[in-house]
């Protein structure tokens, strides 16, 4: 038969009361302090709890539209993307888009993916997104067209958007000769400022 023995646990309550006893000030500090810290620490369990419960935003669940279109020089083009949340439950959201091109016959054709800072809008930080039904992220997606019809350029009719964390995309419509096939593309936000 074996025996258990019950922890030795330190007495650290005991051995602090006395000092604290004589100086009431001192008293309500700690006490205040440990309140917050206690608090503190269940907020944040709770927004950890919350954000474990939310799951992330499934291909279903979402759709995938242009925004606004954007032109400069330099043979620049771009467009505002955009994913809302058409389910009946919240989702969350974070990263960035993949992106791919297919032809008119929805062959998938050559294309790079860069994430970061495109010509229009630099980057933002990558964070959790939580979109309620009805809610948008966006992103900027960048490329240029110098050698439009050349044997370089890529001549897409349809653009392949893969939400971050998913397996399967969405298609939109993307007639555009792209360079190389190489398109730029920020960090889903909720907002992302752009120079046009």
């Amino acid at each position: 038969m074996t025996k258990q023995r019950r922890a030795h646990l330190p007495r650290t309550t005991e051995d602090t009361r006395p000092a604290l006893y004589g100086h009431p000030r001192l008293a309500r500090a700690a006490l205040a302090a440990t309140t917050a810290a206690g608090l503190c620490v269940t907020g944040t369990a709770v927004a950890q709890a919350a954000s474990a419960t939310t799951p992330t935003c499934s291909v279903s669940a979402l759709t995938a539209s242009f925004g606004k279109g954007l032109a400069g020089g330099m043979n620049h083009q771009g467009v505002v993307l955009k994913l809302k949340n058409t389910s009946a439950h919240t989702c969350l959201l974070r990263g960035y888009p993949g992106l791919g091109l297919e032809s008119a016959a929805h062959r998938t054709l050559h294309s790079t993916t860069h994430w970061g800072d495109t010509w229009y809008a630099k980057s933002p930080a990558k964070s959790t997104l939580t979109l309620r039904k009805g809610q948008s992220a966006e992103a900027v997606i960048s490329w240029t067209h110098a050698n439009t019809g050349t044997a370089d350029a890529v001549h897409a009719a349809y653009l392949q958007v893969t939400p971050p964390a998913a397996t399967s995309h969405k298609t939109l419509k993307f007639p555009q000769w792209v360079d190389h096939g190489d398109l730029r593309v920020t960090a889903l936000a909720h907002r992302i400022p752009v120079d046009d």
